[in-house]
This record gives structure tokens, C-alpha cells and sequence, in this order.
């Protein structure tokens, strides 16, 4: 983000790490004094988790649609939180949903929504209304979740400044 800021080349992301070198789903959440400023990933890992950190850093940055993008000014009040995810697992009883331990990413047709498992918490939000406003993020009706749409799971490491 920093160099992008100042117009410098992105810094290599190359590790012999073996857990920065392996391939998970991840996204970058950006904060500003507490509230969402940015919020950018994928479900599944397609680059080495340190290569796609530092992508979606800047995806969350400079390329979530609801933000404008983030000013140089505003960096000293950002706070950065990664979400490391486990394989997606399809539900078959919405009952087996944990608010606190489980992230949901709900599908119908061409429309999907994913919330990470961090997020019910913050907003206090019981099982039924974590799987609605997933529904909501998708742009599904607040029920899709009981009328057919595929309802999964996966859990986050979560860790930041």
C-alpha cells in the first residue's frame, strides 16, 4: 500500500516459508478508527499466501468499489487485519452454523455473498441473522438461505495490527 502510495515499485514477496509459500483463500479487511475502509479477497488460493496478501492489500486499498481509494493522508489511521481461510464446506443444515467460529458464503444462480466469521461478532448478529445479511450481501432475498441457495462454510485464522 505504502509503496503504491508513493509511486515506488511493490517490494518482492518471495519466502521459503513454507506456510507463506502454501496456497489458501485470504482477504484483507482495511480500518479507519474502527469502521470498514476496504475489504478485498478470494475464496480460494491460487498464489502463495504472501504474494496474494500483498495483492490484496492493494486491491483492498485502492480497488473495493464502496471506498474511494485510499489517500496518503489516510494511512497513519489505517489498521490491517488478514483472514487466512480454511476450504469452503458445503452446508446441508444451516443449524451447524457457529457465529464466531464460521464465515458463510452463500450462492444462487449467478449471484453470491461472503461474510467473514469475524463480522456477525462485531455486529452482534445471531445465526439467523448472519445467514440473512449474507443473503443481503449477495443481493439474494433475506431467505434465500432457507429457498435453495448453496450455503457454505469455512473457518479464518484472523490475525493484524
Amino acid at each position: 500500500i505504502t509503496c503504491s502510495l508513493e509511486g515506488k515499485s511493490e517490494p518482492s514477496c518471495a519466502t521459503e516459508d513454507p506456510f507463506l509459500s502454501s496456497k489458501q483463500g485470504l482477504f484483507v479487511t482495511l480500518k479507519e478508527n474502527g469502521m470498514l475502509r476496504g475489504c478485498i479477497g478470494t475464496l480460494t488460493g491460487v498464489k502463495p499466501i504472501a504474494q496474494a496478501t500483498a495483492e490484496m492489500a492493494r486491491a483492498a486499498a485502492f480497488e473495493d468499489p464502496r471506498f474511494r481509494p485510499l489517500r496518503k493522508n489516510e494511512l497513519d489511521s489505517i489498521r490491517i487485519e488478514i483472514s487466512v481461510l480454511s476450504p469452503l464446506r458445503k452446508l446441508g443444515d444451516t443449524n451447524e452454523v457457529q457465529v464466531g467460529k464460521h464465515g458463510l458464503y452463500i450462492r444462487q444462480g449467478y449471484r453470491s455473498g461472503l461474510l467473514l466469521p469475524q463480522v456477525p461478532v462485531e455486529f452482534g448478529w445471531d445465526r439467523e441473522a448472519f445467514l440473512t445479511q449474507t443473503c443481503r450481501k449477495a443481493g439474494l432475498p433475506d431467505n434465500a438461505w432457507k429457498n435453495g441457495a448453496e450455503v457454505y462454510t469455512f473457518t479464518a485464522s484472523v490475525f493484524g495490527e
